[in-house]
């Protein structure tokens, strides 16, 4: 029996490389412009899952502007094991021991920048589908080691505008659902100023309208990335900065390392998987510290 969300899966892909190939193309434009020396270009390579499909992992390192920017899409396939079959039954998703396919899409994009004044930045978005049910998530979130309240308050418009366009209940639910999801439990505190976050996004079950409405909310958040967070880095790139700057930029990625490696869910569910691991680890910074 044929996928009836087979072509749909094909156009959320296509997006997400389609996405992909303009946030490159803007963050080897800001080394072009910025700074001295060589400008940073992105390393691509292929990666590859076990059980079926792949993508491509494209990262810079020691640019003018960005220490290391990892920006992946990938297109991955195959069946669930037991522990993640659990998982999505616990979100309820029902039927997945009976058929435990699925089929994922997305972006995912970590940047920690050379100036501490540049905020670090994440952005994902993507695409779930299973015989029983299909959801978008995603989101993106500012992580500055040294904040401006301005730099903030752009971000978070930027978000807002791309929420309200869709939902006006939107942008207070997932910037809630950010500040809780982005939380360091043993810290105590945020990861970083926050943004917006969402998962499960199916707002119609299986009509045809709703999915239409669900990609088109998530395209939404994907091209809000770049207007929401390059005006930051053109604007703090060629700040002077100190040693204490730069201590605390160290210690903030410490933060951000933690984060990953202990709640981020895309990480978990990435190894557990079976992804290529340096694509799914691709978000840990260069250099980090620990106090």
């Amino acid at each position: 029996m044929s996928d009836p969300y087979e072509a749909r899966k094909t156009r959320a892909a296509s997006w997400f490389r389609t996405l992909r190939d303009r946030i490159v193309a803007s963050f080897e434009a800001l080394e072009d412009n910025h700074g001295t020396g060589t400008p940073g270009r992105f390393e691509v390579t292929p990666t590859t899952r076990a059980d079926g499909g792949g993508g491509l992992m494209s990262v810079m390192r020691g640019g003018r502007v960005f220490e290391k920017v990892g920006v992946n899409v990938s297109e991955v396939h195959g069946t669930l094991g037991e522990r993640a079959q659990k998982a999505m039954a616990a979100r309820g998703v029902p039927g997945m021991d009976r058929d435990p396919r699925f089929w994922a899409s997305g972006i995912s994009l970590v940047a920690h920048m050379v100036n501490p004044h540049c905020p670090a930045v994440h952005m994902n978005t993507r695409m779930f589908w299973t015989p029983h049910a299909w959801w978008f998530g995603g989101g993106a979130d500012l992580n500055p080691a040294l904040e401006y309240a301005e730099d903030t308050a752009h971000f978070h418009a930027e978000m807002q505008r791309a929420c309200d366009a869709h939902d006006p209940a939107y942008y207070p639910r997932f910037k809630a659902w950010a500040d809780e999801y982005f939380f360091v439990p043993h810290r105590g505190r945020a990861r970083g100023v926050g943004g917006i976050f969402y998962d499960d996004l199916n707002t119609g079950g299986t009509t045809s309208d709703s999915w239409e409405a669900d990609f088109a909310f998530t395209q939404a958040v994907g091209s809000a990335f770049l207007p929401a967070f390059v005006p930051l880095t053109e604007r703090r790139v060629a700040t002077p900065f100190t040693e204490a700057d730069r201590e605390a930029q160290l210690i903030h990625r410490g933060l951000y390392a933690e984060y990953n490696l202990v709640y981020d869910r895309g990480t978990k569910f990435g190894l557990e998987t079976g992804h290529d691991a340096n694509a799914v680890l691709m978000s840990l910074p260069p250099i980090a510290k620990w106090t």
